[in-house]
């Protein structure tokens, strides 16, 4: 969330403004029972962020065909830039004329939910949503306080790319491809030591995209803390006492910052795109490289230059998961329709159309075994590692908060030196306060 955003949330938080845009239960009705006469036409508002072109033009097929095929409902979208979307989407929450639809990314979900603002999905799932075609880790991402808030439509994932040529010339055996047989952090500090080589500019591994913004470290460095088998908040989101100072946790990460202070096989500082360009051993990147790489660097080939393997482990393999997911408003006079538009883009049909188009991971079981290369490497170790080893951010009305703080211990544990128990017991503190800085509803 810009900081932008998270000015106009604290503002409506602090006046009360979001907690009155409805209650939880939304509608009166039951989900199921219509609120709309199959002879009167509805008009439904859906707003999403705008993406790249292929996923433009993948909402513009889907949003044409259902209106197509709905001829008493027609859906009206508003593409609107990244960097403006959440500030206006939540200023039309506060001024009670929100959208009928809304694309929200997974993380403030839960922000969203606690407000009121989204009508729960969980009997409209159980009656024809096929919640079985959805990983039970990918359905617990959009749930909050048991009930279901948001309907998935495609994941990614983040495994171990490493430089085949430099392994086979240090003799280092090669990693397995098998999803589930992931090698363990020792095994990839032993890896890195050999080739790295810092006097020719030569590093073994980027951990975790260097230091970014907060939810990068979400995305990024979260797994590692669960890998070792730490934790980072309860599992109702309310405090990180107990969970972010779990020996299990310091564990990881003190192992995080003895990559560049002690074993020095990280850098703070690369040079411009340092895998591609043989400077970096190992990196932990996304599925979405794939194609930059095949884009901008056609002589660094898989296969041949690279490989991929399943994202290291410790006491156990984890990758976060959750994306931009469809969810229908609590002031929603048409949830029944919205519901409608909203089950048929994230279904099987409308999922196979939009990742057909934009060659995403879809987050449905059906949808990617429709696709021969999502069943194959090196695209498989992406999938099955959502589907097996996926594990939500953790779901808190206070995510931003809470990401910002515990990206800063990564920060002062590792590029300060600060003691990791200082630098815990600080990052709970601010956590527990902005739970407790929350509008009791």
């Amino acid at each position: 969330m810009s900081s932008k955003s998270r000015v106009v949330l604290s503002v409506m938080l602090a006046f009360g403004l979001l907690a009155g845009c409805g209650d939880k239960g939304g509608n009166s009705e039951p989900a199921g029972a219509s609120s709309t006469p199959k002879e009167e036409k509805v008009t439904l508002t859906f707003w999403r962020n705008s993406g790249n072109d292929a996923e433009n033009s993948a909402y513009d097929q889907l949003v044409a065909s259902f209106n197509e095929k709905h001829p008493n409902i027609k859906v009206e979208m508003s593409p609107i830039p990244y960097s403006d979307y959440d500030t206006k989407l939540r200023t039309s929450i506060a001024s009670g004329n929100p959208p009928d639809i809304m694309a929200i990314d997974g993380p403030n979900m839960a922000s969203y939910a606690q407000a009121g603002a989204l009508q729960p999905l969980t009997a409209y799932f159980k009656t024809d949503g096929n919640l079985e075609d959805i990983p039970e880790s990918t359905i617990a991402t959009y749930t909050y306080q048991n009930e279901i808030y948001m309907a998935p439509l495609t994941e990614s994932s983040i495994a171990l790319f490493y430089n085949k040529k430099m392994f086979e010339e240090k003799g280092i055996a090669l990693p397995s491809k098998n999803p589930e047989e992931a090698w363990t952090w020792d095994q990839v500090l032993d890896a890195a030591k050999k080739v790295n080589d810092p006097a020719k500019g030569i590093y073994g591994i980027d951990p975790a995209q260097g230091f970014g913004n907060a939810g990068g470290t979400a995305y990024f460095k979260y797994p590692i803390i669960w890998q070792f088998g730490g934790e980072i908040m309860s599992p109702d989101g309310t405090t990180s006492k107990g969970y972010l100072d779990k020996p299990e946790t310091k564990k990881a990460l003190q192992f995080f910052s003895d990559l560049y202070n002690k074993d020095k096989v990280s850098s703070l500082e690369y040079p411009p795109e340092p895998f591609p360009n043989s400077k970096l051993a190992m990196t932990i990147d996304g599925s979405w490289s794939l194609s930059n790489y095949a884009d901008k660097f056609p002589n660094f080939k898989l296969g041949e230059d690279f490989d991929i393997a399943p994202l290291p482990k410790e006491v156990q393999q984890a990758v976060a998961n959750g994306s931009w997911s469809l969810a229908i408003s609590s002031k929603s006079k048409n949830a029944e329709a919205a519901w409608q538009f909203v089950n048929w883009v994230t279904g099987h049909d409308g999922a196979l159309t939009y990742c057909t188009i934009t060659k995403d991971i879809p987050a449905r079981y059906s949808v990617s075994k429709e696709f021969p290369e999502l069943n194959e490497y090196p695209k498989n170790i992406f999938v099955v590692q959502n589907q097996k080893f996926g594990r939500p951010r953790p779901i808190t009305p206070i995510f931003p908060q809470m990401s910002e703080a515990v990206n800063k211990v990564f920060e002062e544990v590792t590029i300060s030196g600060r003691n990791i128990d200082a630098s815990i017991a600080d990052a709970i503190k601010k956590i527990d306060k902005a739970y407790k800085d929350l509008p009791q509803k």
